[in-house]
C-alpha cells in the first residue's frame, strides 16, 4: 500500500508539474494569438478607476466596481454645496465652500453668487476674474474648464454627462468636457451640452441651447444655437453692430 501511495504521489507531481505548466502556457499563447492580444490591449482599461473612466469619456455603468465610491463623492459635493446655498454667505465664506467643492482654491478675483447647484467639483476649473450668477447648474463629472474673465448669467446649465441611448443600458453614462475660453459671456438660462467649446470672447444669447462649438468672437443664439454675427471690437454700446 505504501508503495502504491508513493507511486500516485510521483504521478501527481509529474502531471501537475512541468507538463501542466507547458500546457497552460501553450493554451494562453494560442488564445492570445487567436484573439489578437485582446487581453493585453484591454488590461490597462481594466485597471482604471471609476473616476478615471468617468473623465476619459468611457461608458460607466452602475453595476461596475467603484460606482458606489463615485456616488458617495457626488453626495459629499452636494452636501457642501447645499450648506453654501443655505442662507446668506459672505464672499469669503463662498470662496471657502468653493475650495472644498473644487478640491482647490477658487481664484480671489472670481465671484460666485449662490445658489450654485453642482454634482461633482473636482474636474471643474474656474479661472481668474470670472463672474458666475445665481442658480447655475454644473454637471461637472465630464470636466468643465472655465477660462479667465468669463461671465456666466443666472440659470446657466453646463452639462457634461450623457446617457447611453440604448434603453436596455440607459442607466450607464459617459462624459464629454466643456471648455469656455477667456472673456466669453453665457447669457441667462442658456444650456451648454456635453463636449462643447465656447471660443474666446464669444457671446451665447439668453435661453440658448448650445449643441456644437462656438467660434471665437461670435454671437450665437437660439435652440439649437446658431451663428448670429461676428463681434467687432472698438464699438460702443450705441454703435450699430450689423
Amino acid at each position: 500500500m505504501e508503495t502504491f501511495m508513493k507511486l500516485l504521489e510521483t504521478i501527481q507531481t509529474f502531471v501537475w508539474g512541468p507538463p501542466t505548466l507547458v500546457l497552460l502556457m501553450g493554451t494562453g499563447l494560442y488564445f492570445t494569438y487567436k484573439l489578437r492580444g485582446i487581453q493585453i490591449c484591454k488590461f490597462p482599461k481594466a485597471l482604471k478607476s471609476i473616476f478615471e473612466k468617468d473623465l476619459s469619456g468611457e461608458m460607466v455603468s452602475p453595476n461596475e466596481p467603484g460606482y458606489n465610491a463615485l456616488i458617495e463623492d457626488i453626495f459629499a459635493t452636494i452636501k457642501v454645496a447645499t450648506e453654501m446655498n443655505t442662507g446668506y454667505r459672505t464672499p469669503e465664506e463662498v470662496h471657502g465652500y468653493m475650495g472644498k467643492i473644487l478640491g482647490k482654491p477658487l481664484e480671489e478675483s472670481t465671484t460666485v453668487l449662490p445658489p450654485l447647484y453642482i454634482d461633482y467639483g473636482k474636474p471643474v476649473t474656474i479661472g481668474k476674474g470670472c463672474f458666475i450668477q445665481q442658480c447655475c447648474t454644473f454637471f461637472g463629472r465630464g470636466g468643465i474648464t472655465i477660462g479667465d474673465d468669463v461671465f456666466i448669467g443666472p440659470k446657466v446649465n453646463l452639462i457634461t454627462i450623457n446617457h447611453d441611448p440604448d434603453p436596455e443600458n440607459r442607466s450607464a453614462t459617459y462624459g464629454r468636457p466643456i471648455v469656455i475660453e477667456d472673456k466669453a459671456w453665457i447669457g441667462i438660462n442658456s444650456t451648454i451640452l456635453p463636449g462643447v467649446r465656447i471660443g474666446y470672447g464669444a457671446i451665447v444669447g439668453a435661453g440658448s441651447v448650445v449643441t456644437k462649438d462656438v467660434p471665437p468672437m461670435t454671437v450665437v443664439a437660439g435652440n439649437p444655437a446658431k451663428f448670429i454675427k461676428k463681434i467687432e471690437t472698438g464699438k460702443g454700446i450705441n454703435d450699430k453692430l450689423d
